[in-house]
């Protein structure tokens, strides 16, 4: 979509339950709130657990780039995708 944020179906915290609550509660836990980025998934729970473990193995397991590095990585990537969050 050009000049404009494009619109996704996304499920609320208090209309979640199930599989997606869980989800929910942990990125609550984790972040003090349910982000966009955590909610667009919101439709396939099965998905968002998948890609949240991904996140948290790339940003917080064992690896040669430290925390910071690899923060920095996201942004540059970000940037250069022209990303609005």
């Amino acid at each position: 979509m050009i000049g404009g944020m494009a619109w996704i179906k996304t499920i609320d915290y208090e209309e979640s339950d199930g599989a997606l609550r869980a989800e929910y509660d942990r990125a609550v836990r984790r972040a003090g709130k349910v982000y966009n980025i955590v909610g667009i998934m919101s439709l396939r729970p099965l998905q968002l657990k998948t890609s949240m473990d991904f996140y948290g193995a790339l940003m917080h397991g064992r690896a040669g780039l430290g925390r910071a590095q690899r923060e920095m990585l996201a942004v540059v990537v970000s940037q250069v995708n022209q990303c609005h969050y």
